[in-house]
């Protein structure tokens, strides 16, 4: 059997506690910087008034609650052993010191949850704030995940995110500065940008040496500005092999040593205007590997180091 030709992120967690770990999605209550007028104003260009996550998420339950449920679905599902509390919708570090510690000390406490996943915008990082990161990592296996989407402002101020690419390194520095480990978030198939440009953003991914990146296509969903934008033939779409070559060319020039925690996505099939090929998800991963292995390429191949 041929061995993944890429670093991934659920093989890294078996090795490190044992057994299956699945992260559980929760929805803490928190708001978005980008949305002044409450959780339900429009944010970011592309992003559901309900915010990111798993749309099985009980939002009216606290914490412990949500995280119980997943794990009796996942341990009947996967059989899974281990937990990691995965903070998702919406900025999880957008609040009083006292209210995030409150809510990561809340699902901490839950049986068999090993981990916390942070997930949050990069003008949400504080020092303070980081200071309390720093704190948990020391305590605990903590991933701290930043949006970011893209390394070229023209794109960000596209997506209305409210934040430049400097904005992003000064987070990212204090946060390794710290010592806790980053996963980026990045979108390809971004309006105007061309692969030259996706390919920057790689490079600049390498340069850093993130620890982790989570790749994702640009979907529309109803109810969004880009939704708008698409049905009126705005907003054009990759086709799933141009995604596929994208996302090789991407693993290629990345350090061997990032993990790859998501290679694509998809949104909720209710909502999900285009692409609907990215519905079957194992497809599109599936036909990764079949890049991969027709250029007889792997991770970090193109990587340039210095």
């Amino acid at each position: 059997m041929r061995r993944k030709a890429f670093n991934l992120y659920s093989t890294h967690l078996k090795q490190r506690f044992g057994g299956r770990v699945h992260k559980l999605s929760v929805d803490a209550g928190f708001g978005c910087p980008n949305r002044q007028g409450g959780r339900d104003a429009h944010g970011c260009l592309f992003c559901a008034p309900g915010g990111s996550g798993a749309v099985s998420i009980e939002r009216n339950q606290s914490i412990a609650l949500q995280l119980e449920r997943s794990k009796q679905l996942m341990r009947r599902k996967y059989r899974a052993k281990w937990f990691i509390a995965y903070f998702q919708p919406f900025s999880n570090t957008f609040g009083p010191l006292a209210k995030l510690r409150h809510c990561y000390d809340q699902a901490l406490a839950v049986e068999d949850v090993v981990g916390l996943a942070i997930g949050t915008r990069p003008d949400c990082l504080p020092p303070e704030t980081l200071d309390l990161l720093a704190e948990y990592h020391q305590q605990t296996y903590l991933w701290l995940e930043i949006g970011l989407q893209t390394m070229h402002n023209r794109s960000l101020d596209f997506l209305q995110r409210g934040h430049d690419y400097r904005c992003f390194l000064d987070a990212y520095r204090q946060a390794k500065e710290r010592g806790v480990r980053v996963c980026v978030h990045l979108i390809l198939g971004l309006p105007g940008e061309s692969r030259e440009d996706i390919l920057a953003t790689a490079a600049e991914m390498a340069r850093l040496k993130v620890d982790g990146v989570k790749l994702h296509l640009l979907h529309v969903l109803q109810g969004t500005p880009l939704g708008e934008l698409y049905q009126q033939g705005q907003v054009p779409m990759l086709e799933m092999q141009e995604y596929v070559e994208l996302a090789v060319d991407f693993i290629e020039r990345l350090p061997p040593e990032t993990l790859i925690q998501r290679l694509t996505g998809d949104g909720p099939r209710d909502i999900l205007l285009a692409p609907l090929w990215s519905m079957d998800k194992w497809e599109v991963l599936n036909a990764i590997d079949d890049e991969l292995r027709l250029r007889g390429s792997k991770q970090g191949d193109k990587y340039q180091s210095g």
